[in-house]
């Protein structure tokens, strides 16, 4: 009895355990741990949960966990790391939009630092297996990335952005955007330079195995962009201006391209850009002009004796010259020693508009648009009268003219035909207002006339520098005198103007120190 309910009591205290133990699993929350042996399996991760650690392991730069994620787990990881070393973003994001029928819309921002994101729509496809992954295909990274390609930054920072006529920098490209390249050079045109530039500091490209640009998928692939500028005349020009406390400016021209080759001017003229658009009397350079209109008109040339006395009046107007009298010379003589008297004396007798002719035919009234920068040539009105007739022959009175002009009008004497200023051999110059140079006969007598300025008249310092042709200048302001000397060596035009110097000697001493520049 004792032996079996001894049984019997055992056997109930088991029954008794065995029904507590199902109660109380029946009693565990449906979100019991799954850790937990008795609890209930967690339920398999959506789609949408997919899809969303999915892109944050890719915009983590987590490849290997991105790559898990996927259907193709080799591939994805592979080129998702080979991604991430390509474009080396700084950081970049995924933003969720819209998961409708197993696809998943997202917007991808990369940023490579400051000032340089890149954005653009995606989206990724799911697949229900076993549960539920991101179908692997390269053009979710973007539409256009394929197998065997990536994307890569192309950063040009600390590379060429613009360069000179014979391919030397000027301008290199910076994180954001362009600084002159060491030793830096022509600083009046380097700001416009700079923005024809263009953006294209940095790039996103689409690559193949080689490294090779595909495609360029943001941003510009921009080439370094030639310029007419040259190092060595600009060097040579900006040395010989600086060399001078006055404000002095100087502009050299190619004559038989029109290119520009220098554009200096010293920190005492100022910021504006003076050379190209400053507009002066341009004093007795204009003679080059008036002589022009004297032998088209048959008045004189190059042989013709003319009267050269200390002063002249002529209507309402006495002109005078610089302390000294010639008597009767040749118009070349009277040219090279820029005789007053002789050309105001023979201009006076001209049309009104003679002179308007002639300049316009060295360019006085021709318009340029030069893609990144504003130039003025000149104004020559017609004479109301001869007194406004005689002042402006000789470069006065209402005549104004750039620097940038000036050098214009030797260029087209040295080229014997219109020219056209240049920046860009790339990118043309739009002549809104074009001209026709003086009849080949005129070109010659000026050429003769210019050569002996530097042989026998006041450039005479110049005579050992080569076949320098030229005219001096000097022209009256309010309360000054500006000095001028514009000429031109081989295919080299210049114009060269000191303000406030009160005689041309300062020129011709600014031209011989450019000219011993250049060698």
């Amino acid at each position: 009895m004792s032996r079996r309910n001894g049984v019997i009591i055992t056997a109930g205290v088991l029954l008794v355990v065995v029904i507590t133990a199902l109660g109380v699993m029946q009693l565990l929350p449906d979100d019991a741990p799954a850790g937990d042996a008795q609890a209930a399996e967690a339920p398999p991760p959506t789609a949408a949960d997919v899809s969303a650690e999915f892109l944050t392991a890719f915009s983590s730069g987590d490849a290997a966990a991105a790559g898990a994620l996927t259907d193709a787990p080799d591939d994805a990881t592979a080129q998702l790391t080979e991604l991430w070393r390509s474009l080396a973003p700084t950081s970049a994001t995924a933003s969720r939009g819209t998961l409708a029928e197993s696809t998943q819309a997202f917007t991808m921002t990369w940023t490579f630092g400051p000032e340089r994101t890149w954005t653009y729509e995606s989206a990724l496809h799911l697949v229900e297996k076993e549960t539920w992954r991101v179908h692997w295909d390269p053009a979710l990274v973007h539409p256009k990335l394929t197998a065997g390609h990536t994307l890569s930054l192309r950063d040009q920072v600390g590379r060429p952005a613009v360069l000179d006529r014979d391919g030397e920098p000027l301008l290199e490209w910076t994180a954001t955007g362009t600084t002159a390249a060491a030793p830096a050079t022509a600083p009046l045109l380097l700001p416009a330079m700079g923005r024809l530039a263009g953006q294209g500091a940095w790039y996103v490209a689409l690559t193949d195995d080689a490294g090779t640009d595909v495609a360029v998928l943001h941003g510009t692939k921009t080439p370094a962009q030639k310029s007419t500028v040259s190092r060595p005349v600009q060097r040579a020009a900006q040395a010989a201006v600086d060399a001078q406390q006055l404000p002095t400016v100087l502009v050299a021209l190619q004559p038989s391209t029109g290119d520009i080759l220098a554009v200096a001017q010293n920190s005492a003229a100022g910021g504006r850009t003076e050379a190209l658009q400053g507009l002066f009397p341009p004093g007795s350079t204009f003679k080059i002009a008036t002589a022009t209109a004297l032998i088209e008109a048959g008045a004189a040339d190059v042989g013709t004796v003319v009267p050269c006395p200390g002063s002249a009046t002529i209507g309402q107007r006495t002109v005078r010259n610089a302390d000294f009298a010639l008597g009767d010379v040749p118009l070349r003589t009277a040219f090279a020693q820029s005789c007053n008297t002789s050309f105001a004396v023979l201009a006076g007798d001209l049309p009104g508009d003679a002179l308007v002719r002639a300049a316009n035919q060295l360019g006085a009234s021709a318009d340029f648009d030069i893609p990144g920068i504003a130039t003025e040539v000149g104004t020559v009105p017609p004479a109301a009268d001869t007194t406004q007739q005689v002042e402006n022959s000789i470069g006065q009175g209402q005549v104004r003219m750039s620097p940038f002009g000036v050098a214009l009008m030797s260029a087209t004497v040295a080229r014997g035909g219109p020219v056209t200023p240049r920046l860009w051999p790339n990118r043309p110059t739009e002549v809104t207002t074009g001209y026709d140079a003086p009849p080949a006969a005129v070109i010659g007598s000026l050429r003769t006339m210019m050569r002996e300025v530097v042989t026998t008249g006041r450039a005479t310092d110049l005579a050992g520098l080569g076949a320098v042709h030229g005219k001096t200048g000097t022209a009256e302001t309010s309360g000054s005198e500006h000095g001028w000397f514009t000429g031109y060596r081989d295919d080299l035009a210049f114009a060269v103007l000191v303000q406030d110097a009160g005689t041309s000697t300062t020129a011709v001493s600014v031209t011989k120190t450019f000219l011993t520049g250049l060698g």
